[in-house]
């Protein structure tokens, strides 16, 4: 679907969508656009805003068949709320709402008058309604050979109408980025797994290098001269080779500067291993390449919206799979970092793919700061559902501008406690650590598991993402299926504590 910006003036074909503030129940102010077609329809809006008693309420929607002589089929109304309060993500969920009511037009133009809120620009909340439009528009239909057409959507374009298109279209721009690594995201985490393995990952996110990501790839026999057994283990039962990905975007004025870190799990399919998953509901180990996933959709939106900031992503990915070679309950591996693991649990991979991952970060880029994504956890789905993400970290500061950052765009963070008293359930017996907890508090023993891996002084965040990359009921922001969850956290995140 396309977005596009244009001067205000009602289409005369389609749909037409009027953006009304928040009035009372005995009436609402019509903007000058809406109360010119109001008065053109001999009172059509203004008869349906009182027989429904709409008030122009935030993402409220007033639906109106076209009465005779009017040039389109319907309007529509949506309420924008307190236009003094209206952010970006409130557009964006706006324009996602609008989306829903247009989406079988043939096309669509959204009036937007009266906006301007305290924090953002008249221009930047247009673009972001165009923004929200998009996201909700996402569709994955490749393997589909028959669509039932009433449920099809027919929308092609939805012009955003506003004073100033020509600003509204320059802040698209970077909208627009963040829309396309969102949707690279989503693709990735919905392919099955027989198209997307390591390999066939890689190819996808080198696609990236046409928007300047400088690739790298290491194979299994670079990771084996590098020592990282803990990687490498989890993917030895499988025919399909582990691969470590790096994506680098060099942004920042000095090229040379210390990047930003985002590590993401990338478990391509995870059948548990040995240790053998239930088989209902196993399709879903798809996804928990989820980290992985985001990541490249994290460098995709950075570089396409020219971000100004060094950031290096690394994805370690893998398949853990249950054959003849397959690494067993109770062997022992030694990481990277020369600390040995007894691998008790062989579905507890995860943990063994970051912890080689995350020291090859700092090892060679040594980052100013490292954030890990992984879909780690089935006890953060117990404690959290969709709701939030699990975030554990070393330092108060950089959980403070995740969690504002997730806030901001709604992708909500929920800080853990992490201690030595949960560090000693990983004791083993026979070597360094043992790769799971005592079976309580799940997701701390892993999160503590992985700050074994880093270095004294890096800030260092772990983001459990087990809970929100998918979601069968859909999001505000998102259809059923892959959310695309922490594209825009990130986004967010690294603007506003990292560029310059």
């Amino acid at each position: 679907m396309n977005i596009t910006f244009a001067k205000i003036a009602v289409p005369a074909q389609g749909a037409v969508v009027f953006g009304v503030p928040e009035g009372t129940k005995s009436g609402v102010k019509l903007p000058p656009a809406a109360a010119k077609f109001d008065k053109q329809t001999k009172g059509a809006l203004s008869r349906a805003i009182k027989a429904a008693e709409f008030t122009g309420k935030r993402e409220k929607t007033l639906v109106i068949v076209a009465p005779a002589g009017a040039k389109v089929n319907r309007a529509v109304l949506v309420g924008l709320g307190n236009p003094k309060t209206l952010d970006e993500t409130a557009a964006e969920r706006i324009g996602a709402v609008i989306y829903d009511a247009v989406q079988r037009d043939a096309a669509a133009a959204v009036i937007l008058e009266g906006l301007g809120g305290a924090t953002a620009t008249v221009a930047g909340l247009a673009a972001h309604v165009g923004g929200g439009a998009a996201l909700k528009s996402y569709r994955f239909t490749k393997y589909r050979t028959k669509e039932d057409n009433d449920a099809k959507p027919r929308i092609k374009t939805v012009t955003i109408q506003t004073d100033d298109p020509a600003a509204a279209k320059k802040s698209y721009v970077a909208v627009g980025a963040v829309v396309a690594g969102v949707g690279i995201t989503r693709d990735l985490i919905t392919e099955p797994a027989n198209i997307i393995y390591p390999e066939s990952f890689v190819a996808r996110a080198k696609d990236l290098a046409a928007d300047g990501v400088k690739i790298d790839v290491l194979g299994v026999a670079a990771m084996k001269k590098l020592g990282m057994g803990a990687l490498l283990g989890v993917g030895q039962g499988s025919v399909r080779d582990s691969q470590l990905l790096v994506l680098r975007w060099d942004g920042a004025a000095d090229k040379k500067a210390a990047p930003l870190a985002i590590v993401g799990k990338g478990v391509c399919f995870d059948t548990g291993g040995i240790s053998l998953k239930q088989p209902s509901g196993m399709w879903d180990m798809k996804w928990d390449m989820g980290g992985a996933g985001i990541v490249v959709g994290l460098m995709r939106a950075l570089a396409q919206r020219k971000a100004p900031v060094n950031v290096v992503g690394l994805c370690g990915l893998v398949e853990n799979m249950p054959d003849g070679n397959a690494q067993r309950p109770g062997d022992v591996v030694t990481s990277m970092s020369g600390q040995t693991i007894e691998v008790l649990n062989t579905d507890a991979e995860g943990r063994l793919v970051l912890a080689d991952v995350l020291w090859y970060a700092q090892d060679r880029f040594k980052p100013k700061a490292i954030v890990d994504l992984a879909t780690l956890t089935g006890a953060i789905i117990m404690a959290l559902a969709e709701h939030y993400a699990g975030l554990f970290s070393n330092n108060d500061a950089l959980s403070e501008q995740l969690a504002a950052a997730g806030k901001a765009v709604g992708e909500r963070l929920w800080r853990f406690p992490m201690g030595d008293e949960y560090d000693k359930d990983l004791r083993s017996p026979i070597a360094d650590m043992k790769n799971i907890g005592g079976g309580k508090a799940g997701s701390i023993t892993a999160a503590q598991f992985l700050q074994r891996f880093i270095k004294a002084g890096t800030p260092w965040a772990h983001l459990d993402i087990a809970g929100v990359v998918w979601n069968e009921k859909g999001t505000a922001l998102a259809p059923g299926g892959a959310t695309g969850y922490g594209v825009r956290l990130l986004n967010r995140f690294i603007a506003e504590n990292y560029e310059k």
